[in-house]
């Protein structure tokens, strides 16, 4: 299957367990506050922000969370991206716990470009998938309580220069 070569990879981007942490300790929480989601308090990591903005010169990327429309209507000011970001939809198809039920739009969105996906919840389904797409694609799981990392956002973008240098040396 012939790459897209004139857009940058996708960034898939979960939000629960990614950018909104739970499961730690609430004696001792990590770096982050409380923002109140349609009366629901959510703990955004205190880096998240910074993380996407220094991934987003090199990814496109796109919110992949059944929070699907409402992330546009919350996060971006929460975590000063200064725009929207495309957004998946899962119709009726959300299972929460595990992320295969999202393949099927990621695959849709993903066809024939390089792909990252950021998630807390990817399953042997979801890895199945992505060792059978013929683009590259990268899967980077995340610990819930903690969220993404610098190590993880170092991986991201490494993996991205990689694609980058070999859809040049493709061309």
């Amino acid at each position: 299957m012939q790459q897209n070569r004139s857009k940058p990879p996708i960034l898939f981007l979960d939000i629960d367990g990614v950018i909104s942490l739970f499961g730690f300790d609430r004696a001792a929480p990590p770096p982050g506050r409380f923002h109140t989601v349609e009366g629901i308090p959510h703990w955004i990591g205190e880096r998240a922000g910074s993380h996407l903005t220094r991934l987003a010169p090199s990814f496109e990327l796109v919110w992949a969370s059944g929070w699907e429309e409402r992330a546009n209507e919350h996060l971006p000011f929460v975590l000063g991206l200064g725009q929207e970001l495309p957004t998946l939809s899962f119709d009726d198809e959300k299972t929460f716990g595990e992320a295969h039920w999202k393949i099927a739009a990621v695959n849709k969105y993903a066809a024939g470009r390089p792909a990252a996906w950021i998630d807390d919840s990817l399953d042997e389904r979801c890895h199945a998938w992505a060792e059978s797409r013929p683009e590259p694609t990268l899967l980077v799981q995340t610990n819930p309580a903690v969220g993404i990392t610098e190590d993880q956002v170092d991986r991201l973008l490494a993996w991205a220069d990689e694609v980058a240098r070999d859809g040049e040396s493709a061309a």
